[in-house]
């Protein structure tokens, strides 16, 4: 916890919350009115961190519609909260990310979306024609406390960052002025929820890696790639076992074990080459990816995750210098 209220990790985490923006959560407060917040508040706020007493305020539920119809819905933190979240997420991604697997890509530095879909094309072309596509029904809301606990609590000693995981994962929701308790799920939208779910299925990632499997997951977007229809039913098999251990279901009318041209990672369609392949199908409108043999059908609205985590760690321009008393423009202490 020291580590994460330092000041060097608190201008890092002031600078990313503030390039993100994003909308106030349930207090109202805006990114650009923060600063002022903290001049007066942080100390206090320091001291409840350390002592492991800060307790998070509810996050505030907002709907955006899906790609393919429906809302997905988020959950929105307050801007404090948010700079409290990017605080622990630069200190807890340093220990967990190195030892995740090298089949995921999903909100991990220096990896991207198109990076997992090459690596899918290149096991499509090694002659994997099957994909064992599996869809996780409402992954964000059915994550279990009590077993996400349990593996962070394996590699995290300081008990006041456990306790505060804890509280934002079990922080409420205000819904029309009144506030629902959470009893599963990280709610999306926090800065701290893409790492969480990291952590939880990379239990999954390595039992495939231990099995020898060619897959891809991004997030929680995964692919596993066979050379036979009987292959991917065994994985598919293999895999409602393992979600089932922790707790997650398989939306069995969106998954399927299905020629890889006939299912989308990512926006992306892929084919191999072969008599058995169709490839491209006539007057298809979209256009080849050359890198990675893919047709190019990006999901509106997806972002590169990391793109901008090579300067997480610079002093925001402007920063030093600016206000007296010992203070700098984002209102926290320069002790």
């Amino acid at each position: 916890m020291e580590r994460a209220v330092s000041r060097p990790n608190m201008l890092a985490a002031y600078k990313r919350v503030r390039e993100n923006k994003g909308s106030p959560g349930i207090d109202g407060m805006t990114v650009e009115a923060l600063p002022a917040w903290l001049q007066e508040h942080w100390a206090g706020v320091r001291e409840q961190l350390l002592a492991g007493t800060y307790r998070p305020q509810p996050v505030k539920r907002q709907l955006i519609p899906k790609a393919g119809g429906g809302e997905r819905e988020l959950g929105i933190p307050t801007v404090v909260d948010r700079l409290i979240q990017q605080a622990l997420l630069q200190v807890l991604q340093p220990i967990f990310d190195p030892t995740f697997s090298d089949h995921s890509y999903g909100f991990r530095p220096g990896r991207r979306a198109h990076d997992a879909v090459r690596r899918a094309q290149r096991y499509v072309q090694e002659g994997r024609r099957w994909v064992v596509d599996v869809d996780l029904e409402k992954f964000f809301d059915r994550v279990n406390h009590d077993i996400l606990m349990g593996r962070l609590a394996k590699r995290i000693e300081d008990r006041r960052v456990l306790r505060l995981v804890r509280r934002y994962l079990e922080a409420g929701v205000m819904i029309q002025g009144v506030v629902m308790e959470r009893h599963e799920g990280t709610p999306q939208g926090g800065p701290l929820s893409p790492l969480l779910a990291n952590v939880l299925l990379d239990e999954v990632d390595k039992e495939l890696e231990k099995r020898g499997h060619a897959f891809v997951r991004y997030a929680d977007d995964g692919n596993v790639y066979v050379r036979s229809k009987r292959a991917g039913e065994r994985v598919m098999a293999l895999l409602r076992r393992l979600y089932g251990d922790l707790k997650l279901r398989i939306n069995e009318s969106k998954s399927a074990v299905a020629r890889v041209w006939d299912r989308k990672f990512l926006g992306f369609s892929l084919w191999g080459r072969g008599k058995d392949n169709p490839g491209p199908r006539r007057g298809e409108s979209s256009e080849r990816d050359e890198a990675t043999g893919a047709i190019d059908d990006p999901p509106p609205g997806r972002t590169e995750p990391g793109a901008s985590d090579r300067n997480a760690a610079a002093v925001p321009a402007g920063v030093e210098g600016i206000l007296p008393s010992g203070r700098d423009a984002t209102g926290l202490p320069r002790a």
